[in-house]
């Protein structure tokens, strides 16, 4: 059973090289688990015992209504975002004989990481086409792009005082030669017609993305090392935890949300800080405003995201007493300024859970002098008004684009996620 999860981890990982893509995998996969799709823009016939969801762009909520009018619910949040470069809309003039494009920073890469990579296009465009004005998802996988790094003859000192880049000057990739596209064409429009027909490219949204699969690593493949690990595992384990439920509860509404733009602030009609979740809510809940206020009270919200395992290349920069390990468990995550939303009585479900499954859990927290990075948590607690716990799974070289996680953190996160959605809140 956990060979056969791990591999359809990595499937999932190579299907969803943007978040976009990540949303038409869920979405596939529940539907193949009898989860019925909804259309966000019409009117909703919710029957009770059934099991639905629905997307909005990147974003995707999946739930499962329970036979009786819910009394109380749990809710799994995740992201499908991560650090990336986005290319921008129009093509560089020629460099000597070069073809390239400008890209813009989304989030907070590990910058370094995107050099000297293999790397394709991948995200939505949309497109006229005899049909009409439609949306279309690629992956263009057939001509690679490369950021070349500075030779070291041309800046010897690289090793000793460390790689500088300018996010204007030098994230620009290379798509070609010049003589491999005619003068004043698009070279992204070249590339998308080779994938798919349409009369006239109206708009993109492209990222570019690593070619490299994800992988088992290690001495006996304990490890797993791909892009998007931050925080793919996440969503993955959530989603299997919605698939594993197989028939509905008593009076438990069991809900799981996928939003997106979590890597630069979830500030968008898709992410947590918007009003996506507590009006999918409502629409699901379907009672009075004192009754939604009673259920929420009695919920509880699991924020699911990665933690920063030890670096044994950098013991400095770690609380050691309360940094987590690779293969050491599920990390349950607190801070004192609330960047995450962990309590006493949320994390309390969280350590009896993992009592009940005899399972491991370790701590995070960050040195004290040093800022610490936040979750969708705190902002699902802000606008849903709900009592939410903090977890995830430790891992190594968070936001580059190759990160690295032990299997057994992952097979553990999904036995708690699903042990909590089954009955427990």
């Amino acid at each position: 059973m956990s060979s056969h999860i791990l591999a359809d981890l990595k499937t999932f990982l190579d299907a969803s090289p943007t978040s976009w893509h990540a949303v038409k995998e869920m979405g596939d996969r529940l539907a193949f688990k009898e989860f019925q799709p909804l259309d966000e823009k019409k009117k909703w016939k919710l029957e009770a015992g059934k099991s639905y969801f629905v997307t909005r762009g990147g974003a995707l909520c999946a739930f499962c209504l329970p036979k009786e009018p819910p009394l109380q619910a749990i809710l799994l949040a995740s992201h499908t975002d991560s650090p990336a470069l986005k290319l921008k809309p129009h093509p560089l003039p020629r460099q000597g004989n070069l073809v390239q494009y400008s890209t813009e920073v989304y989030g907070a890469p590990l910058l370094t990481s995107w050099l000297n990579r293999d790397l394709c296009l991948a995200g939505r465009v949309v497109v006229k086409t005899e049909e009409g004005i439609e949306e279309r998802l690629v992956c263009i996988d057939d001509a690679l792009l490369f950021i070349p790094q500075l030779a070291i003859h041309l800046d010897r000192e690289v090793n000793d005082k460390g790689l500088l880049l300018n996010k204007q000057d030098h994230l620009k990739p290379v798509l070609g030669l010049s003589s491999a596209v005619s003068e004043g064409q698009d070279a992204v429009e070249m590339l998308l017609r080779r994938h798919i027909s349409f009369h006239t490219l109206l708009s993109f949204e492209l990222f570019l993305v690593p070619c490299e699969s994800a992988r088992f690593i290690g001495v006996n493949n304990e490890m797993l090392a791909s892009y998007r690990l931050d925080n793919l595992i996440s969503a993955h384990a959530a989603l299997c935890a919605m698939g594993s439920i197989s028939t509905p509860s008593k009076g438990h509404l069991r809900m799981a949300f996928f939003l997106d733009h979590e890597e630069v602030g979830s500030g968008s009609c898709e992410g947590a800080s918007s009003p996506f979740m507590s009006t999918l809510l409502d629409r699901v809940l379907e009672c009075t405003p004192e009754e939604r206020h009673v259920i929420k009270a009695k919920s509880l919200c699991v924020s699911i995201d990665m933690a920063h395992a030890l670096n044994p290349n950098y013991l400095n920069k770690h609380d050691l007493e309360h940094t987590p390990l690779l293969g050491k468990g599920v990390v349950l995550k607190t801070n004192a300024n609330q960047k995450c939303a962990s309590s006493a009585p949320s994390s309390a479900i969280v350590v009896q859970a993992c009592l009940d499954l005899h399972l491991p859990l370790q701590s995070y927290l960050c040195r004290s002098d040093t800022p610490c990075g936040s979750t969708v948590g705190p902002l699902v607690a802000q606008e849903m008004g709900m009592a939410t716990v903090d977890i995830g799974c430790p891992q190594l070289s968070m936001h580059s684009i190759r990160e690295v996680l032990a299997t057994q953190d992952y097979l553990d996160l999904t036995r708690l996620l699903s042990h909590l959605v089954t009955g427990m809140v």
